[in-house]
């Protein structure tokens, strides 16, 4: 059976052969192929690839650069396709969904080749007698992207080609049930010119997290996951005293007033709960219905929901599986719970019948009503296609329920109302908002992240505040001696 490997030095390298895991295909059932853990040797081996390649990256001229950036673009937008079909091979997601995965990457490659702008720094002539100041931002050195299994491409694109424009290096610790695309991504940065060691690529497990969160030549840590371990990383990485931005959970709510247009409101709900079987840290997962809309809201939402096709990604399906069969039934069990504690099933997907060969991890469009704040379908993230209806009277009571959820990742309104969407974007406590934009994920030059248990560490991904989590900043004093300073004066330096 085949081996995923690691790729160090700019070539795959097999490790511990008897460190492996399984790599399911989800709309099968079926193990496709193993792919390799690291140990402590390996995550050594890696993090000294990237740590001998730095100081000549470093150094490297930000046109030369930019130039591989530039190069990559063209290759990853050529291999858009090869990558889609790998990420449904691995995950399980529909070809268009991965396509446009693909395509979210390619749009923060695009503003890393912009990288001699956005490392500009500031020079003041004169600031004392001659006295000359200038700023400059510079590279951290070695440092590590851990990336989640829903966005095997586009999350470590949402780090890697900052890191690598602004001249750090940098270790991809993709996750284990779908590794396979950052090997492709390995070759493409080569084929684009990038030094060996500058992009390595480690598999494996906790035993690799845990190498690379203490091992002292990284000095900076990204992470996309679920919030305790987001917390669990920025805790230990931050112990070891390193830069960290930890991206966590969410559980996203919908705002729905009642002079929203029905029918555009239901078909955002369902695209932004469903799509990639609601495996999305954006997907929207509480619908909150204010006054009368949600009898005809949650109609409409149904009947959607129940015409989405379920099955495998490569048969033109609307929704594939879910990573695996323990998470398929983890997420089965919230509707059961849900149903117990008093919820109403009005769509449930545990009796969906796929468009699928095998046994594959399947679970269908789900959507609960009259769910309430103290059931666990409401309180937890399930990362699953379950769409919950909670009913509130006012846009007051709205508003606090966003607003007491622990998470605060995205949010969306929508409503007709533009002063409401104006009030509503003013005062919701959640990192990203959209109007009438039900997953508001911003374009690669603004920055994504979101608010309390959704973020630990002050640093959002890509945009402006990707290139300052890459870099550190130095302020360069100067003057040029001359007769006129001449002399030992122990006084505080003044500007004069």
């Amino acid at each position: 059976m085949d081996i995923v490997r690691h790729w160090i030095g700019g070539a795959e390298v097999t490790g511990d052969p008897g460190r492996t895991a399984e790599v399911f295909d989800p709309a099968t059932g079926e193990v496709a192929r193993r792919v390799a853990l690291a140990g402590a040797a390996e995550v050594d081996r890696a993090v000294a690839a990237g740590a001998a390649a730095f100081p000549g990256w470093r150094d490297t001229p930000i046109s030369r650069r930019t130039r591989v950036l530039f190069a990559f673009r063209e290759l990853l937008d050529s291999a858009a396709d090869e990558l889609a079909e790998i990420i449904t091979a691995e995950h399980g997601k529909v070809v268009s969904d991965a396509r446009g995965e693909v395509a979210r990457g390619l749009e923060v490659v695009e503003f890393a080749c912009g990288i001699g702008h956005l490392l500009k720094g500031g020079h003041t002539e004169n600031a004392s007698t001659g006295v000359d100041v200038h700023g400059t931002r510079q590279p951290l050195g070695p440092v590590a992207v851990i990336s989640p299994f829903n966005f095997p491409v586009m999350v470590p694109l949402w780090f890697v080609p900052i890191a690598i424009a602004a001249g750090n290096t940098v270790v991809l610790k993709p996750s284990e049930k779908d590794p396979s695309a950052a090997l492709l991504l390995a070759r493409l940065w080569q084929r684009a010119g990038l030094p060996d060691g500058v992009f390595t690529v480690l598999h494996g497990d906790k035993e690799a997290v845990d190498g690379l969160l203490d091992h002292p030549d990284i000095k900076a840590v990204s992470f996309v996951g679920s919030t305790p371990v987001a917390r669990y990383v920025h805790q230990r990485a931050s112990a070891a005293g390193k830069r960290v931005q930890a991206l966590g959970g969410a559980k996203n709510h919908m705002v729905v007033l009642p002079d929203a247009d029905v029918d555009l409101t239901a078909d955002a709900a369902i695209n932004a709960g469903f799509g990639s079987a609601g495996e999305r840290c954006m997907a929207i997962s509480v619908v909150v219905a204010v006054g009368a809309i949600a009898d005809p809201l949650v109609d409409a939402i149904a009947d959607r929901a129940r015409a989405v096709r379920t099955g495998d990604g490569r048969r033109g399906c609307d929704m594939g599986p879910l990573i695996t069969a323990e998470h398929r039934d983890k997420v089965a069990g919230y509707v059961a719970a849900g149903a117990e504690a008093g919820a109403r099933v009005v769509v449930d997907g545990r009796d969906v019948q796929p468009d699928a060969d095998g046994s594959g991890f399947f679970l269908g469009p789900t959507l609960l009503d009259h769910v309430t704040q103290a059931m666990s379908v409401y309180t937890d993230e399930i990362f699953g296609p379950v769409l919950s209806v909670v009913r509130v009277e006012t846009y007051a009571e709205a508003l606090s329920l966003v607003n007491g959820n622990p998470y605060g990742n995205g949010t969306a309104i929508f409503t007709n109302d533009g002063g409401a969407a104006r009030r509503f974007a003013n005062e919701v406590e959640v990192g990203m908002v959209g109007v009438n934009v039900p997953i508001p994920v911003p374009v690669a030059y603004y920055s994504f992240g979101g608010w309390k248990d959704s973020l630990f560490g002050d640093t959002h991904a890509h945009g402006t505040d990707g290139v300052h989590f890459f870099t550190r900043g130095k302020v360069v004093t100067s003057r040029w001696p001359d007769d006129g300073h001449r002399g030992v004066d122990l006084g505080f330096p003044r500007n004069d």
